[in-house]
């Protein structure tokens, strides 16, 4: 994980830890939004990875959908 992507980290872990406990484990998806978020980060550094956490977060409504909905693979160039 890049530094940044450790920077931009911190706000989810501090979700996991503080909040996540009272809100419940109640996710349409799977994995859930916090987890998503920092495999998305570790996989895609902070910039990707955080557009695509605000993605994920944006589908998480009543009328969004559900199930899984893996983080995608990092585009690998051929040199």
């Amino acid at each position: 994980m890049t530094p940044l992507a450790h920077i931009a980290a911190l706000p989810v872990r501090a979700y996991r830890l503080l909040l996540s406990p009272w809100v419940g484990h109640n996710c349409r998806y799977h994995p859930t939004c916090s987890a998503y978020a920092l495999e998305a980060l570790e996989k895609h550094g902070a910039l990707r990875g955080g557009w695509l956490t605000l993605r994920r977060i944006a589908r998480c409504h009543p009328w969004g959908g559900m199930g899984d909905d893996p983080v995608p693979e990092r585009d690998r160039r051929p040199d």
